[in-house]
């Protein structure tokens, strides 16, 4: 068995600190910078009069949300390139990934016509930055709603639910929550998790490294992974301004 790598003095099911900062991008409609351990995420909202080609004509009863993701180059221990040309396959995993969780929780019946942006942009990687990019994601979301409704372009909150995401796996044989790199690299299992704060599946991600996972233990890491979603929900949750 591989020996399992360290922890900083966590226990398995210890998150790392959370720091979240909202209105970090002083000309984005909402903006967010959140401190993950060692990773740090920003992600922007840009809010535009326009819809995508399939979404255009008469027919169409909302808006649209997408999100795009990227890695800086030095974001990582080896410079990471710049995907000038074309975005990675990893890359429109992650950004489909945020895109979806946004997706659930904005009422975009409100924003007709409109087209949501969220930018997520990594400046350092140290583990769960498709996690920490959702939470980024929501915070900015977040503000973006509260200047929103606070200057009467909506008259109601367009959030929703909650939405947050965490990571969970087994390393060295042991269950743990909120992977570093160190030991998602060496995980068995790797799975991260997208819900509500009421424990809604959104997404899960992920699966066995080396072979199959028993269905029970798989079940368990979801478990696992929704509560602490929750966790990690009740760390950002105060840190937001407005309405949650």
């Amino acid at each position: 068995m591989t020996k399992a790598p360290a922890r900083d003095a966590r226990l398995p099911a210890q998150l790392r600190h959370i720091e979240v900062s909202t209105g970090y991008l002083p000309h984005a409609e909402g903006s967010a910078l959140v401190t993950w351990g060692r990773t740090m995420v920003v992600a922007s909202v840009t809010i535009e009069n326009k819809l995508p080609p399939h979404l255009r004509g008469a027919g169409a009863k909302g808006g649209w949300l997408t999100a795009e993701y990227a890695l800086l180059p030095r974001s990582t221990a080896d410079r990471t390139p710049r995907e000038r040309l074309y975005a990675s396959g990893r890359t429109q995993e992650i950004q489909r990934l945020i895109g979806r969780a946004l997706r659930s929780t904005v009422d975009l019946t409100m924003f007709r016509g409109k087209t949501i942006t969220i930018d997520v942009d990594v400046l350092s990687a140290d583990g769960g930055t498709r996690c920490a990019g959702v939470v980024a994601a929501y915070a900015a979301m977040h503000e973006a709603a509260d200047r929103l409704v606070f200057a009467g372009a909506l008259d109601e909150w367009p959030l929703r639910h909650e939405v947050g995401a965490v990571s969970v796996g087994v390393v060295g044989g042991e269950q743990r929550l909120d992977l570093d790199y160190a030991e998602d690299v060496a995980a068995a299992v790797d799975l991260n998790v997208v819900a509500t704060a009421d424990g809604a599946v959104v997404e899960v991600q992920g699966a066995g490294e080396g072979g199959p996972v028993a269905a029970d233990l798989y079940v368990a890491l979801l478990a696992t992974g929704i509560e602490g979603v929750k966790r990690v929900l009740d760390v950002v949750r105060p840190q937001l301004r407005g309405q949650a």
